[in-house]
């Protein structure tokens, strides 16, 4: 390296001020993405007591367990939605407020994902128990995490929840936005590449395979789109098909619908409907001797 480092240092104190992209530094303190991480795995811990902890528990020590990763939990959660809402302000809340109306939401959402357990067990005959798919599905974690940061962006808490999903997102390989609304017994199977995306709203009893997509027709509006319904609407027991694509705010999946793997949808199915593609022809040809690329012929 040719350039001094107190050199190289200046160019870089410059670039900050040139393009930004800095934290921490005179100015408002952002969320810490190691303590998302930290805090998104204790919330884990109070959900699922015993399946995401590092030690064994009987039923006598559970009290002191939860007791003890409230403790913890707490104030680092109240500095996180503090940096939240310094970010951007709510009006009328503060970080305590928020703190304390969310962690009070977690008992109703355990029941939420309780059905989620029962819908992955009784959708899945590879499924051998109960503590198998909370123990290995990665589809109830990032599940889990989404019913978690729905709660805080239904407070209008900025960052944190889509923190959190991202967290999840990189785990599971789960895309879920924290704004998507999703009902009760909702089944991820599989779940490598699922995109769920904002204005998404999903009803009860919906079975979502690998590498769906939930999206937007368009974003070449940019943040002029910001709060208009972008995202499709899946009505109750619909069943989705490996790398289905239904996109567009107004496109509404009947009730009961199947979509097939690999349909492309920008139009609304009625209920008690089937959607599948036409069945493409396979061509199979003879290689040529010698030839490492060519193609097969029976």
């Amino acid at each position: 390296m040719t350039e001094k480092p107190s050199s190289l240092t200046d160019a870089l104190l410059d670039s900050y001020a040139e393009c930004g992209g800095i934290n921490h530094i005179d100015g408002i303190n952002l969320p810490s993405k190691v303590a998302v991480a930290s805090l998104t795995e204790s919330l884990l811990h109070l959900l699922f007591p015993g399946f995401f902890s590092g030690r064994p528990l009987d039923q006598k020590e559970v009290a002191d367990f939860i007791g003890e990763v409230l403790r913890r939990l707490e104030p680092q959660l109240r500095e996180e939605i503090g940096k939240s809402l310094e970010f951007r302000p709510v009006p009328g809340v503060d970080a305590a407020t928020a703190t304390e109306l969310f962690l009070h939401g977690l008992p109703g959402l355990r029941c939420a994902l309780q059905t989620d357990v029962e819908a992955a067990y009784a959708g899945d005959p590879a499924a051998g128990s109960v503590e198998e798919v909370m123990l290995s599905y990665p589809g109830i974690e990032a599940v889990a995490v989404y019913r978690v940061a729905h709660l805080l962006y239904r407070q209008g808490v900025a960052l944190l929840p889509r923190m959190m999903t991202e967290w999840a997102h990189g785990r599971t390989g789960i895309d879920i936005h924290p704004g998507a609304q999703i009902g009760p017994y909702f089944f991820i199977d599989h779940g490598t590449g699922v995109v769920i995306g904002e204005t998404c709203e999903i009803g009860h009893h919906v079975k979502v395979y690998h590498g769906v997509t939930l999206g937007a027709r368009s974003t070449w509006g940019g943040q002029q789109l910001r709060g208009k319904k972008r995202h499709p609407t899946i009505e109750e027991h619909v069943t989705l098909y490996p790398g289905a694509t239904i996109l567009g705010g107004e496109t509404v999946i009947g009730a009961r619908a199947v979509i097939g793997g690999n349909v492309w949808l920008l139009d609304s199915v009625a209920p008690d409907t089937t959607v599948t593609m036409a069945e493409q022809q396979l061509v199979i040809k003879a290689r040529t001797p010698g030839g490492a690329g060519a193609d097969w012929q029976i």
